[in-house]
């Protein structure tokens, strides 16, 4: 069963148009939920990079568009915090960055970011040409959301110390598992999710009815849902509130 709860708007990475091909396709998989009909989970997985590229810069990239570091961080803090407390999970919550990647994908990588770079550059001198105000603060490069940077080391700093704090004062985040998988451990976040998921399976006293959620906005997490074999396997994402099974 794959469960959809709404809380925005995205567009879908990973798989072009694979989401949309899936509902348009079997639009019998789909149904609306409300909030207190969601699910109980045991263990929660978050694909990091899609909370951490929602919360630093904005749908239309606006080249006025300007959002400090600390407020991107704080937005981080709020979104994995309300995650949470949509999904209760029991016994685990695993939050996984995005890693380096395997070499070809850095290459697939590394033409998008160019590509994302000169889009930036034209739309400012396009923005200035039509006389709107820019603001005077350098605008967020979202090409940082990258392993090894500055940006992403500072990020992890704080991502522990939320951790932290929240296992020592909410009783919620308390007689669970936490992990947190950084930018500094190799793999990208949904393929460490998945590799945990298989190790977990290969233990003895594994329990196949355990009950999983998974949040991202890449549609290849669909595939990736549907390979770990488990009859409770869901996808959490934004979109609108559908149930998928």
């Amino acid at each position: 069963m794959l469960v959809e709860v709404s809380i925005g708007t995205s567009a879908i990475m990973g798989i072009p148009k694979f989401f949309r091909w899936m509902s348009e396709r079997y639009p019998s998989i789909s149904q609306l939920i409300a909030d207190n009909r969601i699910p109980e989970f045991d263990c929660l997985y978050l694909d990091m990079n899609s909370i951490i590229h929602n919360c630093t810069h904005n749908d239309n990239d606006s080249p006025s568009f300007r959002m400090t570091e600390d407020k991107m961080i704080i937005a981080i803090f709020n979104y994995i915090e309300h995650l949470f407390s949509k999904i209760k999970p029991q016994k685990l919550f695993f939050m996984a960055v995005d890693g380096v990647a395997p070499r070809a994908k850095m290459n697939q990588q590394r033409s998008r970011r160019f590509r994302t770079a000169l889009d930036a550059e034209k739309a400012r001198e396009k923005a200035i040409k039509d006389g709107v105000e820019m603001p005077k603060e350098p605008p967020f490069d979202s090409n940082c959301i990258t392993p090894g940077t500055e940006f992403m080391a500072k990020l992890s700093k704080h991502l522990r110390y939320f951790v932290n704090k929240k296992v020592s004062e909410d009783i919620d985040w308390q007689g669970i598992e936490i992990v947190l998988s950084g930018h500094d451990v190799p793999g990208e976040g949904e393929h460490k999710i998945n590799e945990y998921i298989r190790q977990a399976k290969a233990q003895a006293n594994y329990d196949p009815n355990m009950r999983h959620c998974l949040y991202g906005l890449d549609a290849d997490l669909i595939m990736l849902g549907l390979l770990s074999h488990d009859p409770h396997f869901s996808l959490l994402r934004e979109e609108s509130i559908r149930t998928f099974i």
